[in-house]
């Protein structure tokens, strides 16, 4: 039986929707397979740099983005317990645009596969993918439908993970504990004094994160926590939820996050997922490639993570399109994925272990501390580390028009 889909792509997120248009517009028959109904809140970042603007115009979704995203992020500050130091964002160089926005999760991720829909791309949703079994030209994925629906099969001859790294996509396997676990929580509020254009980023012992401004004035908040930390900031609070626990733990260990927050309301609850596992997950295996955090993630510190989706998702259609899919045997498949691997890494080893590094810097006072004293005195050093971590970087390659990869 002929496959359904040239490919099968797993994960509606800015990643396997941003592959899958781009596959749609080089001919590619695409099924998407996403878990959850649209809009939906997600514990994710919303910035979204500069250099990967141009992939949204590609993708056919600038416009629309441009009408209601936040104001341009020119702006960066550094905020610890007592401190706050302010300093400007590199500007990217390069294409059309200086500067990055941000726009909520519910927005985009809706923007994009909207416009996958459009282009033909077949979407699944809600709808679970319980098992891939086969191999490359051959995969079938077997679906869970939900709603008491009978389980549903789908053909494919090539699979990609776009799943987030938190959730178990087809291939899972679980991890011991452990004190270093990372948690990540996310809240919207209203009436913030967050200044238009500014992101800061900020340190406390155990965690770190980071604020912005997205469409129509509202304010993110999104932090990770070591898993040992939000065990104690639990202790403190036996009676809250971790959210507010977490929200608590928050204001008393960075001042100007406090002060940013006084007269601010949240909109609905506090959203948590975890544990993150930063790291890269790039590799060869039968056929089934990877995109987005299912390929490597970053710490969140450096907000990275949506354009680090987009332009792997650039880098990977790339790949595929040289050739049409059924011409894309096992022996074929591996050349491809190691080529994409090598891409991959050349994009974003870099800007991964800066991520690192400053990760592990802000969640350690002593550190933290001294950095902070730092840039009090120098703050353009914040401006070359957030250039050293992809701030002023344009897309991995210009995009060429559709089927010309």
């Amino acid at each position: 039986m002929p496959p359904e889909a040239d490919a099968l792509v797993i994960g509606a997120g800015p990643a396997g929707a941003s592959v899958a248009i781009l596959l749609a517009m080089a001919g590619w028959r695409v099924i998407i397979v996403e878990q959850q109904a649209f809009p939906r809140r997600k514990v994710c970042g919303e910035c979204i740099s500069a250099g990967s603007l141009a992939m949204l115009d590609h993708l056919g979704v600038g416009a629309e983005f441009a009408a209601v995203a936040g104001p341009e992020l020119q702006k960066m500050a550094w905020m610890d317990l007592t401190s706050t130091t302010m300093t400007d964002l590199p500007a990217c160089k390069e294409g059309s645009y200086g500067y990055g926005r941000a726009l909520s999760r519910e927005r985009l991720d809706t923007l994009l596969l909207d416009r996958a829909r459009s282009l033909g791309v077949s979407v699944l949703q809600p709808a679970k993918v319980k098992r891939i079994l086969g191999t490359i030209g051959r995969f079938r994925g077997e679906l869970d439908c939900g709603r008491g629906l009978p389980r549903r099969t789908v053909r494919a001859s090539v699979v990609i993970d776009a799943h987030g790294s938190w959730e178990s996509g087809t291939d899972s396997t679980r991890l011991p504990r452990a004190a270093a676990d990372l948690f990540a929580f996310k809240a919207t509020y209203t009436g913030a004094s967050l200044a238009p254009g500014v992101l800061p980023v900020f340190s406390l012992p155990g965690g770190y994160g980071g604020i912005v401004t997205a469409e129509q004035g509202r304010t993110t908040l999104a932090c990770c926590i070591r898993r040992d930390t939000l065990y104690r900031c639990r202790r403190q609070a036996p009676h809250a939820s971790a959210g507010a626990a977490v929200e608590g733990y928050l204001q008393k260990s960075c001042h100007g996050l406090r002060d940013a927050l006084m007269n601010a309301s949240r909109e609905g609850p506090w959203l948590s997922v975890g544990p993150l596992r930063p790291g890269v997950r790039i590799r060869v295996e039968r056929g089934r490639f990877r995109v987005g955090n299912a390929a490597g993630e970053a710490h969140p510190l450096i907000g990275e993570g949506i354009t680090m989706a987009l332009q792997s998702s650039l880098l990977l259609a790339q790949q595929l399109t040289q050739q049409p899919a059924a011409m894309i045997d096992a022996r074929r498949a591996e050349l491809l994925q190691a080529s994409y691997a090598t891409a991959w890494q050349t994009a974003f080893a870099r800007r991964m272990f800066y991520a690192n590094v400053f990760a592990q810097v802000a969640m350690r006072p002593l550190l933290a501390r001294a950095v902070g004293a730092l840039l009090q005195r120098w703050p353009g050093l914040m401006t070359q580390a957030a250039r050293l971590a992809g701030k002023a970087r344009y897309a991995v390659h210009s995009p060429q028009p559709a089927g010309q990869y």
